[in-house]
């Protein structure tokens, strides 16, 4: 048996050496939860008019462009390596993207449902959001000019896609089964 004052002092020892290090708690992640972010996401775009938007040529081959005749461009379209099999799609949403940001697109329409990989791309002075999609996906066909469509990124809005047969043409001459868009004539709308 350990004699009274020795058991004592090693009790008193321990609970010295115990105040020294506190134990672990939630403390420390509380204090860091509480501090303000330094940067993140961008605020949301509010969803853009589309009253009176229309599908244009872009003066490009196989290259369609989407937004109000006399103003900014919404959405792009545009056809990589034709009638191959590796042919892309590459679709465009002109809206800012943040820095290093990626997202899903989301393109419903005609029953069909469509996600994208897209990434924020520094195109000239601005960073939008773009991606390239094989031509061959069935999920382009929600473009069809049956019904609307509509276009979402995360923060950027939704684009209403008005009706037209040039998004679908545009995608069968990509595919190698049809005409090319390239004599679509070239509206108004910039493209900036």
């Amino acid at each position: 048996m350990i004699p009274r004052p020795a058991l004592s002092a090693v009790l008193m020892l321990a609970a010295t050496l115990a105040g020294c290090k506190p134990p672990p708690s939630d403390a420390a992640v509380a204090r860091v939860s509480l501090l303000a972010p330094t940067s993140g996401p961008s605020e949301p775009l509010p969803s853009p008019d589309t009253t009176g938007a229309v599908w244009a040529g872009a003066g490009t081959p196989l290259r369609l462009v989407y937004g109000v005749p006399g103003k900014p461009v919404m959405i792009a379209l545009e056809c990589l390596a034709p009638g191959k099999p590796e042919a892309r799609i590459k679709i465009t949403r002109h809206a800012p993207a943040d820095e290093g940001a990626s997202a899903l697109l989301a393109l419903i329409g005609n029953g069909w449902i469509g996600r994208f990989p897209v990434d924020a791309v520094q195109i000239g002075p601005q960073r939008l959001w773009q991606g390239e999609v094989p031509a061959t996906m069935p999920q382009w066909e929600a473009l069809k000019p049956a019904r609307e469509a509509t276009v979402t990124v995360p923060g950027a809005g939704l684009v209403r896609l008005n009706p037209s047969p040039l998004p679908m043409a545009l995608v069968s001459a990509c595919r190698g089964s049809g005409q090319e868009t390239a004599g679509a004539p070239v509206a108004p709308a910039d493209q900036a």
